[in-house]
């Protein structure tokens, strides 16, 4: 196993440089086309959330695959590699399994313990099958990952360290008022019919606002979201869909708007808001606030973190940091008369709402700063220690599946032996009846048998130890098995169509 992850995510990189390096779906699509057609990487799959885009691959050579994975996400994000670099962090082999199953359980996600992880987690493994850039390790890995948030969040009570994103959001926006008596009674735009835009909308319905409406592109989705709304058997909120054209009218009756849409562009500019509002958008003081830039780095020092092992916290948190002053606009202090949650990236909502007397505005770089402070549960320990013991058995299976095709061709070996020697018999021996015959066969494969299981059985426990991947090499080297038929037999393995899905 040669697994190798490079990214960048919300604990590396300021939101402004994680917006501009978003990456569509079909963008998505052409960097694992892409890096399966470069050298060194053999499998690819990509995790791309509203604060995260990691690239996954199996790779033959460390420092050629950070350094291709690198140009490569540089390449498709459209943010120089220059620009990036000091932003991305690196984790191999064992570290990197370690980092997929944190994110998995939601350890490192912007508000503690949020589930939604794992259905984007499913939906990069979807897009890796059926594209084909995932093989053997990567379908295993995430399939494993799956397992292991699910797991976490069933034996433990990591969902009580967090909420979802929709969820701190409207905390936020209550601004330490209970939601649910904030909430009720009010008026609800969703635009975007998404993941996100869906969890936003059965969220404020269960929260208790009386109105929902739903905007987007696609009418038949906003449709389809609406019924789905309806059908609740918890709620009693109303719900309509209209089309992208009307969400200016919905902005002069909406008491709140979550947007949170595939947009490159802004969905709501302040102007928009300004007008639906009827008032004038002026200049306003700006406040002062401490934000973290990652200090310059180069891949060379990431790729020499894993290496020596010996900044492993470093190499989990991404590149070191330095605080800076920088500033940015004040919310208004009158009363709030239209409260928005900005939960697209990039950002679907013009950062200069800010300034909008009667605005109250949230995205993805408050919630950050909001849920750095929060506090964590215990239940955190648990899972931590969930993530480790985990990754150990993850990687003593990956060791022993690594000799399992050389065992099969050893076996296999024998076989051809067996059968040639009982086929000489038969020469020399023409009379033989059809049952001593068998009885001869019979024995002849006990003794083979007997002789390989000791050693085959020893191998494989050898082999999932640590530095185990030795074994398999010896067991080729002792027996002089043919490589291509080892070779032919992880390929089978790796072709089964019941590999790797659930």
């Amino acid at each position: 196993m040669s697994l190798l992850v490079v990214g960048l995510s919300h604990r590396s990189a300021p939101v402004s440089v994680l917006e501009r390096a978003s990456l569509a779906v079909e963008t998505q699509a052409k960097l694992l086309q892409d890096t399966l057609a470069a050298e060194p990487a053999t499998e690819a799959a990509v995790l791309a959330t509203c604060n995260r885009i990691e690239l996954y691959a199996d790779v033959d050579k460390f420092h050629a695959g950070v350094a291709e994975l690198s140009t490569l996400l540089a390449q498709h994000s459209g943010v120089g590699l220059e620009e990036l670099t000091p932003y991305l962090y690196v984790h191999y082999e064992d570290r990197a399994v370690h980092h997929l199953f944190s994110v998995a359980c939601g350890l490192d996600s912007m508000v503690v313990g949020e589930g939604q992880i794992l259905g984007q987690i499913k939906d990069a493994l979807a897009r890796g099958q059926e594209l084909h850039t995932a093989g053997r390790l990567l379908n295993d890995l995430f399939q494993q990952a799956l397992r292991v948030g699910k797991r976490a969040h069933s034996e433990t009570g990591i969902d009580r360290a967090g909420q979802s994103l929709v969820t701190f959001g409207l905390q936020q926006l209550a601004a330490g008022v209970d939601p649910e008596r904030w909430a009720a009674g009010k008026r609800a735009l969703v635009i975007g019919a998404g993941s996100m835009s869906s969890l936003a909308a059965a969220t404020l319905a269960r929260t208790g606002v009386a109105d929902i409406v739903v905007a987007n592109r696609t009418r038949s989705r906003a449709d389809r979201l609406v019924e789905i709304l309806q059908q609740g058997d918890d709620t009693a909120v109303r719900a309509r869909a209209v089309e992208m054209s009307a969400v200016g009218d919905e902005l002069t009756r909406a008491d709140i708007v979550v947007s949170c849409t595939g947009s490159t562009g802004l969905v709501l500019t302040a102007d928009a808001l300004a007008d639906a509002l009827g008032v004038t958008l002026d200049a306003a003081p700006e406040r002062p606030a401490v934000t973290a830039t990652p200090a310059p780095a180069d891949v060379d020092q990431h790729a020499a973190w894993v290496e020596n092992g010996s900044a492993a916290s470093a190499a989990q948190a991404g590149p070191a940091t330095a605080l800076r002053r920088v500033t940015v606009p004040a919310q208004s202090t009158g009363p709030v008369r239209l409260a928005l949650l900005d939960l697209a990236m990039p950002r679907d909502i013009d950062g200069a709402a800010h300034r909008i007397d009667g605005v109250r505005l949230v995205d993805i770089e408050s919630l950050a700063e909001a849920s750095a402070d929060a506090p964590m549960a215990a239940d955190v320990d648990r899972v931590r220690t969930i993530v480790s013991d985990e990754v150990a058995a993850f990687g003593a299976a990956q060791r022993a599946a690594h000799v399992a095709p050389t065992v099969v061709a050893l076996r296999t070996m024998a076989a051809g032996v067996v059968a040639g020697e009982i086929a000489r018999l038969d020469g020399r021996l023409p009379d033989l009846d059809e049952k001593q015959r068998a009885e001869i066969t019979q024995t002849v494969r006990r003794v083979v048998d007997k002789l390989l299981h000791a050693p085959t059985v020893r191998v494989k426990q050898l082999a999932s130890e640590p530095g185990g991947a030795g074994y398999a090499d010896a067991l080729r080297e002792l027996f002089d098995l043919d490589p291509q038929t080892v070779a032919a037999v992880s390929r089978a393995d790796l072709n089964d169509p019941n590999r790797g899905r659930s």
